[in-house]
């Protein structure tokens, strides 16, 4: 009888163990980097060119074209028309709640400007308050035509498809 007890007894503390064990494995998969008094979820995104200021001095009007693509690199757009001007643009954005859609905090835009004879003649720096934000892409398509609403466009279509109902097509 008393061998019987001590089976018992054991099977229940390494029952207990195994639960403690993994009780213990799936907390430990919550963990995070953060320190336990951060609560703070916010991230911080930077896209795009990373202004060094000595390489913006290195690059004095006069400068060549070659001279600004050593000393700056390839330009993140250039204009539309004869390449007169690079655009070295660089965007912060932030995020404050996980899976929330990151914000556009920040934004610096480099203009480098060059003459006909491919020298600098201007440099410039903009900031997020000189440019306008829009949306590139747009979830709605314009239509040409009256703008309608749903019903009138339903009456409208009945109305030139049953020629035979008062107010409709004619015969």
């Amino acid at each position: 009888m008393r061998a019987l007890n001590f089976k018992s007894s054991f099977n229940s503390r390494a029952a207990g163990v195994i639960s403690l064990l993994a009780i213990v494995a799936a907390l430990s998969a919550c963990h995070t980097n953060k320190m336990i008094g951060d609560l703070n979820p916010s991230e911080t995104f930077t896209q795009g060119y990373v202004l060094d200021q000595q390489a913006i001095d290195s690059v004095p009007v006069g400068s060549s074209r070659e001279q600004v693509l050593l000393a700056l690199g390839t330009p993140s757009t250039t204009a539309t028309f004869d390449n007169e001007a690079f655009y070295y643009i660089s965007q912060t954005r932030k995020r404050y709640v996980a899976f929330d859609k990151p914000r556009l905090v920040d934004q610096k835009v480099l203009a480098v400007y060059f003459g006909p004879d491919s020298r600098v003649t201007q440099i410039a720096n903009y900031g997020l308050k000189d440019g306008k934000i829009f949306d590139f892409i747009s979830r709605t398509t314009p239509t040409g035509g009256k703008d309608q609403n749903f019903l009138s466009q339903i009456i409208n279509g009945a109305s030139k498809l049953a020629p035979g109902i008062p107010g409709g097509g004619t015969p």
